[in-house]
């Protein structure tokens, strides 16, 4: 019990306290806005303690978890196992808030302008990160002054020929469209290799130096919405059916499925498109929105898998890379039990709107070889029988890409964990042909979906060889559904002990 004292010892007085500290000195509000402006300073002086306070609680974690509990009593063993267990919840959070305050001063422009292109994807026709690159923005940040200094759009930035140089692992799995149009560069759902296809395609069309990619979807918008009340839109809406005050219930609606319907043509799509990024960045920079509420708006986000950041200096993104933020398919989003599971579309048109998903982890065997594993996906197309006929072809796509109107063509992406072997894969218990890749030492395997309104598929993907030597981790494309109720991780198979 001494170790427990002591470390228990050490979270209230080296960790817990330095928090404290940063938590009342200030408040929240020292870390509001000003004119645009965010306080470095402020961000500068919290670094020391919560860095402290990480350190901290990771040595603390790991004496708890050296404790050999084979030799203690039951009502020992049951608190330290709680206790350990609190811990290693908060620890990984509080590690993303440490290495970030190391960073963050100098990203907002604490040592020089800093440019930031960020690109709003639209969920509705669906990419690995989360959706097609549609909406594009430049946010240049000065001594923590943030400024909106450019927009465009996918469409706008047309076709590079030749190609932006991508990777021959990911090409190969993903074709040469990676390097080809901006709105396909997140094909991938590796974001630091999309980062700087996206970055070196607007430096080759605008000659400007971006230093860094930030990549978000409607849901986010949403989130901000909810944390800092709507935002009144004009511009592109007058008279289109589309509603002229945004909220947290109807953005994501309005900007992923009633744009295409009241708005014919590219045209005023990027107009619209263009007024609520506007909106949107003088809502946050305002320094209106309560602090706590933003970062709760932000954090919410990151969980979901929507807002990804990266950065061009090697000393960030070693940082970044670490993180969900950061969005990378190797390092420690790659061994042990870890899936992806990723969603691109097939169409060529906006009807991942209507696409239920269902996900399933399934730990099937511990094997002599290692765990076997399978990853269960359901998709339901839950459009109108008379799709075809009654939504325009901006949203069904008319067939240009080969689907016929009303149907929906998915490319389901599944990444299984480092050095694992994929088996193979069934479509309805049938068993189907699948592409078999390596990406970061994964294996990746690819199965193309097709379905009428109203009909639903289930796709499963057998993994071998899996050294699991923690618990299974699964990550997903982010759509416009809740993630509760979208994934679910079962311990065992019932078929395992006749394998």
């Amino acid at each position: 019990m001494t170790e427990v004292a002591l470390s228990v010892d050490d979270v209230v007085n080296t960790a817990a306290e330095p928090l404290l500290h940063v938590a009342l000195s200030d408040g929240w509000a020292a870390f509001a806005p000003v004119d645009g402006r965010f306080d470095l300073k402020h961000l500068e002086e919290m670094s020391p303690r919560v860095v402290t306070a990480s350190n901290t609680v990771d040595l603390t974690y790991a004496r708890l978890k050296s404790i050999d509990q084979s030799l203690l009593l039951a009502q020992v063993r049951q608190p330290l196992t709680e206790a350990t267990a609190a811990l290693g919840e908060v620890r990984g959070g509080l590690r993303v808030v440490a290495d970030t305050s190391r960073i963050l001063p100098d990203m907002m422009g604490n040592d020089g302008p800093r440019n930031f292109l960020v690109l709003v994807q639209n969920n509705a026709e669906v990419r690995a990160t989360g959706g097609l690159p549609g909406a594009l923005a430049v946010l240049r940040v000065e001594d923590g002054k943030i400024a909106l200094v450019a927009q465009s759009s996918g469409s706008a930035m047309g076709k590079f020929n030749p190609s932006v140089p991508v990777d021959k692992e990911q090409t190969r799995i993903y074709t040469e469209r990676l390097g080809t149009y901006i709105s396909d560069v997140n094909l991938t759902p590796d974001f630091p290799t999309a980062a700087r296809s996206a970055k070196t395609m607007w430096e080759q069309r605008h000659h400007d130096v971006i230093d860094g990619v930030i990549a978000l979807d409607p849901v986010v918008l949403s989130h901000i919405l909810e944390a800092g009340g709507p935002i009144a839109i004009t511009a592109g809406a007058d008279g289109q059916g589309l509603p002229a005050t945004l909220t947290k219930d109807n953005v994501v609606a309005t900007l992923l499925s009633d744009v295409y319907t009241n708005l014919p043509s590219n045209d005023l799509q990027d107009t619209y498109f263009a007024a609520v990024s506007q909106k949107v960045f003088e809502k946050v920079a305002s320094g209106n929105i309560p602090v706590e509420n933003l970062l709760t708006s932000f954090k919410k986000s990151i969980e979901e898998n929507r807002l990804y950041i990266w950065s061009a200096r090697k000393e960030e993104q070693d940082v970044l890379g670490s993180t969900d933020v950061g969005g990378s398919v190797a390092g420690r989003n790659s061994g042990g039990a870890s899936y992806g599971v990723y969603f691109n579309d097939g169409t060529g048109a906006k009807m991942d709107y209507f696409v239920h998903r269902k996900i399933e982890l399934v730990q099937a065997c511990q094997l002599e070889g290692g765990a076997t594993g399978k990853v269960r996906v359901t998709l339901k197309n839950t459009v109108a029988a008379n799709a075809a006929s009654s939504l325009p072809w901006s949203v069904t796509g008319g067939g240009a890409y080969g689907t016929p109107p009303g149907k929906i063509a998915t490319n389901v992406v599944v990444y299984g964990p480092s050095q694992a072997q994929i088996e193979g894969a069934f479509m309805n218990g049938i068993k189907t042909p699948v592409g078999s890749f390596i990406h970061a030492q994964r294996p990746v395997g690819v199965v193309r979906t097709l379905l009428a309104p109203g009909q639903s598929t289930t796709v499963e993907f057998d993994f071998s060889k899996i050294v699991q030597d923690e618990e299974p981790t699964l990550r997903v494309t982010p759509t416009t559904q809740d993630p509760v109720g979208l994934i679910s991780i079962v311990e065992s198979d019932e078929h395992c002990n006749e394998k």
